[in-house]
C-alpha cells in the first residue's frame, strides 16, 4: 500500500503524501493508539492542531510506532487567539513542548480572522521559526485569495499549503485555481463532508458500482485527480484502509465532471465563511 502512494513537491522544496490523516477528536490514549494504527497501516502526513488537544497523542503514536519520525510529515496549527508576533512565537514553542517533538513539518494558521487583522504578524512569526529550524515548512488554512495576496504582498513568502474545505459539495474551483497559480498545494479538510447526504448520493453510488469501490474512496479519488492533498479521518482500522485503497483506479474525465458537477454554492458544512468566521 505503502508504495502506492504519490507525492506532491511544495513551493520550499519539502515532499509531501498525496493523503493524509485527519486526528480531530482523536484524543487521549484511545486516539493515541487510533494515530499509531494509521502510521502503522501507511500513513505519513498526519494532521493535528494547537485547538485540537490533541497534539501529545499525535506524539505518543509517533514514539510508539516503528516507523522513524523523519518518515514522517507532522502538521500542526496556529489557533486565532495567539496571531500576535509574540503570542504566535511562544504558541509554537508550546505546541512543540505538547507534541514532544523537536520541529514540525508542517505549521499552518488555522483560520485568517481577518476581523482581527493580525495574520501577517502570525505569519512573521512562523517565517522566523522556520529560520531557526522548528518548522521546515509554513502555510495556512481556510485563505481565500485576498488574505493570501495581503500575505505575499507583506512579507515577499508564499505559503505552501492552503489547507480548505473541498469536497464535492463545494469544490472550491476559483480558489484551487488561484492556489494552483501560486505555486500553492491545496489540502482539504472534511473531503468527505459531514454527515451530509453525499455518502449516499445516487450520482456517486453508480460510479462506485462501476469500480467495486465506496463511494468515500471515489470521492478520495476525485481529489487526487484535482491535484488536492484530503485529510480523511477514521478510527477504525477497516476504514483507514479502505482511505488508503484508492491508487489502484483512474476515474474518467466524465466521472470527474459528474462529481465536481455536485458543488453547490452555499456548499459548506458549516456555514464557516473564512471573510466573516472568527476561530480562536
Amino acid at each position: 500500500m505503502l508504495e502506492n502512494i504519490t507525492e506532491f513537491l511544495l513551493n520550499d522544496g519539502l515532499k509531501v503524501p498525496s493523503i493524509g490523516f485527519g486526528t480531530y477528536g482523536l484524543n487521549g490514549i484511545e486516539g493515541a493508539n487510533n494515530i499509531k494504527q494509521a502510521i502503522d497501516l501507511g500513513y505519513r502526513l498526519i494532521d493535528t492542531a494547537f485547538n485540537y488537544e490533541n497534539e501529545g497523542a499525535v506524539g505518543e503514536a509517533v514514539r510508539k510506532s516503528s516507523v522513524s519520525r523523519e518518515k514522517l510529515i507532522i502538521t500542526s496549527k496556529l489557533p486565532g487567539r495567539h496571531h500576535s508576533y509574540k503570542e504566535a512565537i511562544t504558541t509554537i514553542q508550546e505546541s512543540l513542548f505538547r507534541g514532544g517533538v523537536e520541529y514540525y513539518d508542517l505549521y499552518l494558521i488555522h483560520w485568517p480572522n481577518p476581523k482581527i487583522n493580525l495574520y501577517v504578524e502570525a505569519w512573521q512569526a512562523m517565517i522566523e521559526l522556520k529560520k531557526q529550524g522548528l518548522i521546515r515548512s509554513i502555510g495556512v488554512c481556510n485563505f481565500m485569495p485576498e488574505h493570501l495576496e495581503t500575505l505575499i504582498k507583506e512579507t515577499g513568502v508564499t505559503p505552501s499549503i492552503n489547507q480548505i474545505e473541498l469536497h464535492p459539495y463545494f469544490n472550491q474551483e476559483e480558489q484551487r485555481d488561484f492556489d494552483k497559480e501560486h505555486g500553492i498545494v491545496t489540502e482539504s479538510w472534511s473531503p468527505l463532508g459531514r454527515g451530509n447526504s453525499m455518502l449516499s448520493n445516487e450520482k456517486l453510488a453508480k460510479i462506485a458500482e462501476t469500480y467495486g469501490k465506496s463511494i468515500s474512496q471515489i470521492i478520495l479519488r476525485w481529489h487526487m485527480q484535482l491535484g488536492v492533498i484530503p485529510i480523511p479521518k477514521a478510527s477504525s482500522k477497516e476504514h483507514q484502509l479502505d482511505n488508503l485503497n484508492i491508487f489502484d483506479f483512474k476515474l474518467s474525465e466524465k466521472e470527474m465532471k459528474i462529481i465536481s458537477g455536485l458543488s453547490r454554492k452555499n456548499g459548506r458544512t458549516n456555514n464557516q465563511d473564512p471573510r466573516i468566521y472568527e476561530e480562536f
